[in-house]
């Protein structure tokens, strides 16, 4: 069993959009620069995230993505299953013909293993994350390197007009 790319991006993602959106809504631009996700990717994701009503969309100046709930009604299996990420580890996806079209000998125990990672990432809101010590030292060290990388653009276009 393993979380693929897109699950991680997709929890990610929303993590960041959780931690920055005390500000007003959220640019997909700003995600891709502080996570190093790609923006193309994003926008997948986050119409699948809009779709499922995780989130919704701000247009205009100064536009972007807002949660569409309160970060203690997001958690991290709703994300997770918004982007049609399977948490499966049963070997037939599930299904029960594992072993030449029947239940095999582990199928019970490799799908309680599933059920039991869900109902963990069930009882995970984007609010218990918000909160962790670990992960605002984290996102002020995403903040400050891109203030800088701003700040060095700036600098870098300002030399070239002169």
């Amino acid at each position: 069993m393993r979380l693929t790319t897109k699950g991680r991006y997709a929890v990610t993602a929303m993590l960041d959009l959780a931690l920055h959106s005390d500000s007003g809504p959220v640019s997909l631009a700003d995600i891709s620069a502080r996570q190093g996700i790609s923006l193309s990717y994003l926008e997948q994701l986050f119409a699948r995230l809009r779709q499922f009503n995780l989130v919704k969309s701000v247009r205009g100046p100064g536009g972007g993505y807002q949660l569409a709930s309160s970060t203690c009604d997001i958690s991290v299996a709703q994300v997770v299953d918004a982007v049609s990420e399977s948490l499966d580890a049963t070997r037939c996806e599930g299904k029960g013909n594992c072993q030449e079209g029947e239940v095999c000998l582990t199928h019970h125990l490799w799908q309680d293993l599933s059920a039991q990672i869900h109902q963990f990432l069930n009882s995970i809101s984007l609010a218990d994350l918000v909160a962790r010590s670990d992960i605002q030292a984290v996102r002020m060290r995403q903040d400050h390197r891109l203030v800088g990388a701003i700040h060095d653009q700036q600098h870098i276009a300002v030399s070239e007009i002169l």
